[in-house]
C-alpha cells in the first residue's frame, strides 16, 4: 500500500477525471431536468391554454420555486434565466421577438427575473437548514446511541477494541482505530484497514495533534483527559463536523477511564475481600485451634505429673490427644484445600470407584466421631462405578456426615443413602437435626459462613464451600436437597464412568 501524505497524490487518483469534470458530470441531468420544467410550462401556457403574460409569470415563478425545492440553487437560477428568455420571447410584446416595446415591460422583466433568484436563493438557504437540523438531530441521536453502548461495555474483552467497534458500527465509518497510551496498544475495526497510520496514533496521542488526510477521508484525533491525551482515534469515511468528532473523542475517553476505575474497584474491592477472608480465617482458626489445644493440654498434663496412674486412664487421656490431632489436622487440610481451590491448583486423579466401598470407608474412618449414633446405609443395587478422584470425594462425602454429626443431637441416627439418576450417582446425608433456618438455606455454602443456629457447633464454615467444589471439579454439584424441623438432606451428584474406562 502506497505510503499516504498529506496533501499528496497517490499512483491511483492519477488516472482518474478532475473534480471539476465529476461534478459536472452529476450536475447535468439536474440542469437538463430544471431546462424541461421550463419548457413544459412553456408549451401548456403558450399552446394549450393561451394564458396572459401575468399568469405565465406566476407559472414560471412557482417551476423556478419547484426546482430550487427538488435540486437546489445551481439548478433553480439557470431554471430562472430559462424562465426569463421564454417569457420575453413568448409572452411580451411583440411577441415571437426578444424585444421588448413597452419600456415598463423590462422592469417586469426584470423584477421577475430577481424575484425567481432570490426566491430560488430563500428556499435553498431554508433547504440547507433543514439538513443542518436533520444532520444535528442525526449526530445527537447517534452520539445518545454511541454513550449508552460505552456504558454498557463490559470487562470480558478488551474495553479499548468495544469502543473501537461501537464508534465505527454507529457512525457508519469504512475503517477505524483506537490508540490505548496506557498499554500501548492499538486496536483495528472497519472493513477497511488503516495500515500506516499507527505513528499518527502515537504522535496524536503524545502530543494531542490533529491530523486530516483529504484524499482517504481519514482523521487522527487525541483522546483527551482531564487536558492530558491518553490515546487517539483515527477514522475513515464520511467524517462529521469537529463538534461530533471531539464528541466522540470525548466518549472514548469516558468509557477509557469507566474502565479503569471499574478495573481499579475491582482489585481494591478484591484486596478488601482477600483481606476480610483471611482475618475471618485467621479468627476461626484460632477459635477452633483453641479447644483441642486445650484438651491435649489437660491430658498432657495430667500424664507428666503422674496424677493418673492407672493403665485405662492412662491410655483414654492419649487418645483424646491422638482424636485432638486428628482434629487439628483436618482443620489445617481445609485450610489448605481452600487455598488450592481459590488458586485454581486443585489437581485430580479421576479412576473409576465403587460408590458403597468408598461409603463404607468413609465412614469407618470417622467411627470415632459417630461415637455409637445409628448410621443407616442405604446403596441401590448394581450402581455403575463413578469417574472420581477417590481421595477427593471421600473428603466431600466426610465433610457432609461430620456437617449432619454437628448439627444433629446426639441420640438421633442418620441416613446415607446412593442411587442412580439420569444424571449420574447421587449420594444423600439425611440428619434428624432442627433443619436449617430459611434465612440461612441461600448461603450454607458461602465460605467461613456460619448460621444463626450454629454459634455452638464446631467448624471453620469451611467445609460445605470445600465440598460443593470439590464436586464441580468433577462435573458433579452437591446441594441442599431438603430441610425441615424434622432434619435436613445434603446431596452429592458424581459422573458416572464409561465401561471402557472400567475394562
Amino acid at each position: 500500500m502506497p505510503a499516504i501524505r498529506e496533501g499528496g497524490t497517490s499512483q491511483l487518483d492519477r488516472g482518474a477525471p478532475p473534480a471539476w469534470m465529476r461534478a459536472a458530470a452529476s450536475i447535468a441531468p439536474r440542469l437538463l431536468g430544471s431546462l424541461g420544467i421550463v419548457a413544459t410550462v412553456t408549451l401548456v401556457c403558450f399552446h394549450a391554454v393561451r394564458v396572459n403574460a401575468i399568469t405565465a409569470g406566476f407559472a414560471y415563478l412557482v417551476a423556478v420555486l419547484a426546482v430550487a425545492t427538488w435540486w437546489g440553487l445551481i439548478e433553480a437560477t439557470a431554471a430562472s434565466i430559462a424562465a426569463m428568455l421564454c417569457f420575453n420571447y413568448f409572452f411580451l410584446p411583440p411577441l415571437l421577438t426578444f424585444t421588448i416595446a413597452d419600456p415598463q415591460n423590462w422592469v417586469a422583466l426584470l423584477a421577475f427575473l430577481a424575484t425567481s433568484i432570490i426566491a430560488s436563493q430563500v428556499s435553498e438557504h431554508a433547504k440547507e437548514r433543514t439538513r443542518e437540523a436533520l444532520a444535528r438531530q442525526r449526530d445527537m441521536e447517534r452520539l445518545y446511541a454511541l454513550s449508552r453502548s460505552i456504558l454498557l461495555t463490559h470487562t470480558e474483552e478488551d474495553v479499548a477494541r468495544q469502543i473501537a467497534r461501537q464508534i465505527a458500527q454507529v457512525f457508519d465509518f469504512r475503517a477505524g482505530a483506537l490508540y490505548d497510551r496506557a498499554t500501548g496498544a492499538t486496536y483495528n475495526t472497519g472493513p477497511e484497514d488503516l495500515t500506516g497510520f499507527d505513528e499518527r496514533l502515537r504522535e496524536s496521542a503524545v502530543k494531542g495533534t490533529l491530523f486530516r488526510d483529504s484524499l482517504t477521508n481519514t482523521v487522527v484525533t487525541a483522546i483527551r483527559l482531564g487536558g492530558e491525551p491518553i490515546g487517539a482515534l483515527a477514522l475513515r469515511g464520511l467524517l462529521p463536523s469537529d463538534t461530533v468528532l471531539q464528541a466522540l473523542a470525548n466518549l472514548a475517553a469516558i468509557g477509557l477511564e469507566k474502565a479503569r476505575a471499574q478495573e481499579a474497584a475491582s482489585h481494591a474491592q478484591a484486596a478488601q475481600q482477600s483481606q476480610e477472608l483471611k482475618s475471618t480465617l485467621l479468627d476461626a482458626m484460632a477459635h477452633e485451634f483453641k479447644t483441642p489445644l486445650t484438651s491435649m493440654k489437660a491430658a498432657t498434663s495430667a500424664l507428666l505429673s503422674d496424677v493418673v496412674s492407672a493403665p485405662a486412664s492412662r491410655r483414654e487421656l492419649i487418645t483424646v490427644v491422638d482424636e485432638e490431632i486428628d482434629h487439628l489436622n483436618r482443620l489445617v487440610t481445609e485450610a489448605i484445600r481452600m487455598a488450592r481451590i481459590e488458586a485454581g491448583d486443585l489437581q485430580l486423579t479421576r479412576a473409576p470407584c465403587a460408590v458403597e466401598p468408598m461409603l463404607k470407608e468413609v465412614l469407618g474412618s470417622m467411627e470415632s466421631v459417630i461415637a455409637g449414633r445409628s448410621v443407616n446405609l442405604q446403596v441401590a443395587p448394581d450402581l455403575p462405578y463413578v469417574d472420581v478422584d477417590a481421595e477427593l470425594v471421600e473428603l466431600v462425602i466426610r465433610q457432609l456426615v461430620d456437617n449432619a454429626l454437628r448439627y444433629s443431637p446426639s441420640a438421633t441416627p442418620l441416613t446415607v443413602r446412593a442411587g442412580r439418576t439420569a444424571g449420574g450417582v447421587v449420594v444423600g446425608i439425611r440428619d434428624h437435626g432442627p433443619g436449617i433456618a430459611p434465612e440461612d438455606r441461600a448461603r450454607v455454602f458461602e465460605k467461613y459462613y456460619r448460621g444463626s443456629s450454629s454459634s455452638k457447633a464446631r467448624g471453620t464454615g469451611l467445609g460445605l464451600a470445600i465440598a460443593r467444589e470439590i464436586a464441580r471439579a468433577h462435573g458433579g454439584e452437591v446441594w441442599l436437597e431438603t430441610s425441615s424441623p424434622q432434619g435436613s438432606e445434603f446431596c452429592l451428584s458424581l459422573p458416572v464412568a464409561q465401561a471402557e474406562d472400567r475394562a
